[in-house]
């Protein structure tokens, strides 16, 4: 669902959908597709042995490329899909890339498969260090062409491939029953033989919001756990929480964020999740129930965050974040008359207090969300930008 406009316009829009949502009933605010500027959509990853891999669209094709130094150079792309399809490469709706320790690379995406807001979750494997992929597969199960998308992919500490994504089929069967149903569901699924095969997909909950980016992380015993906007009574847009169960355990999904956000609309804006050595959940998330604002906490499912911290006011959006030792480090986009600018906020004591805000890199044309990667205990920035991807090295001051 890409969102591709003119500059003036680009540079107006958080803004300008913040001021409509209340007028906008259900809306997927932020997604047009025009061909005048490429698809912003892009994810990157390093593997065990440093080497950066990042994936992109174009053509109807996820191309994957290589990178032995830092991303000043990369090698010729590899078409992942030999066979063209519409495809998602939106900032929230982007292509996923995630390396595993016996070196396979795996990459997901978003096909569009007939026109309107419709999707199936794809996925392919490269066995042989991204020189060739296996056949793309259909992750979802469920043949109906109903939305979904904003995926999120993940690979467990026993090697599981782990994928989730917001689904629209249960609204759609409230809807031809004549029954209210606010939102979608997160639903999520698993392959247990290197993504040859996935499980039947499982609900984890109804009701999350319809298109904000869904967040996984690692836990310390090799779980992932999942962090993603939910729609509570009144269209409250806070977050939820859940381990993402692939062992016949019941999943017991918990309300995370308590801003009490009322809003009739999505507002395209999903939360970052990362978990430290020792458990602690960092997350970054945004919301405007007093003014827009990026926010920092240590989730306590079922209660309010920890350490709950405002980083980003008018302007900010689509945050990430990563964590090293007692080292947290905060990436987002901000907005203003003279284009984007990437901020950066850190903090070295596990995240109770953060330095000030500093701009580490700009673009005066139309950008994607940043991704915080991690290298040998160093942050590292992707920022895909309309007259280039970058890879940013954070330094300390």
């Amino acid at each position: 669902m890409t969102y591709q406009s003119p500059i003036a316009l680009r540079l107006l829009v958080p803004l300008l959908c913040l001021a409509l949502l209340p007028l906008i009933a259900s809306a997927h605010v932020g997604h047009m597709d025009m061909a005048d500027e490429p698809a912003l959509g892009a994810s990157a990853a390093f593997d065990a042995n440093g080497r950066l891999w990042l994936a992109t669209v174009r053509d109807g094709h996820v191309l994957l490329r290589h990178s032995e130094d830092l991303g000043r150079s990369f090698s010729q792309p590899v078409q992942v899909n030999p066979v063209a399809e519409t495809i998602y490469a939106s900032g929230e709706n982007r292509p996923k890339v995630a390396t595993g320790p016996a070196g396979q690379i795996d990459v997901q995406w978003t096909e569009q498969p007939t026109p309107g807001w419709t999707g199936y979750i794809r996925f392919a494997r490269s066995t042989d260090g991204g020189r060739h992929f296996s056949a793309p597969i259909t992750v979802n199960h469920d043949p109906a062409k109903v939305t979904r998308g904003f995926d999120s992919l993940a690979i467990a500490g026993n090697g599981d491939v782990v994928v989730a994504w917001i689904d629209g089929r249960d609204a759609a069967q409230a809807k031809s029953a004549g029954k209210p149903y606010a939102g979608f569901a997160f639903y999520y699924t698993w392959s247990t033989d290197g993504g040859e095969t996935f499980a039947p997909e499982r609900k984890l909950v109804d009701h999350s919001c319809e298109c904000c980016r869904t967040a996984l992380a690692r836990q310390p015993d090799g779980k992932v756990a999942a962090f993603f906007r939910g729609v509570y009574e009144g269209n409250i847009r806070d977050h939820a929480f859940a381990v993402l169960h692939t062992d016949g355990q019941a999943n017991h999904p918990e309300r995370a964020t308590f801003s009490n956000w009322r809003v009739a609309a999505c507002p395209d804006q999903g939360p970052g999740l990362a978990i430290g050595a020792h458990g602690v959940r960092h997350a970054v998330w945004f919301e405007a129930s007093h003014g827009p604002a990026i926010w920092y906490g240590q989730l306590d499912p079922g209660h309010a965050p920890r350490h709950a911290l405002k980083l980003g006011g008018a302007g900010a959006s689509h945050a990430d974040v990563a964590v090293a030792g007692k080292t947290v480090w905060v990436a987002w986009n901000q907005v203003s008359a003279k284009g984007y600018s990437l901020i950066l906020r850190v903090s070295h004591d596990g995240g109770a207090h953060f330095g000030e805000a500093r701009t580490i890199a700009s673009s005066k044309l139309a950008v994607g969300s940043p991704q915080l990667l991690e290298r040998a205990d160093a942050a590292y920035v992707a920022w895909n930008t309309a007259d280039g991807f970058r890879l940013i090295a954070i330094k300390e001051r």
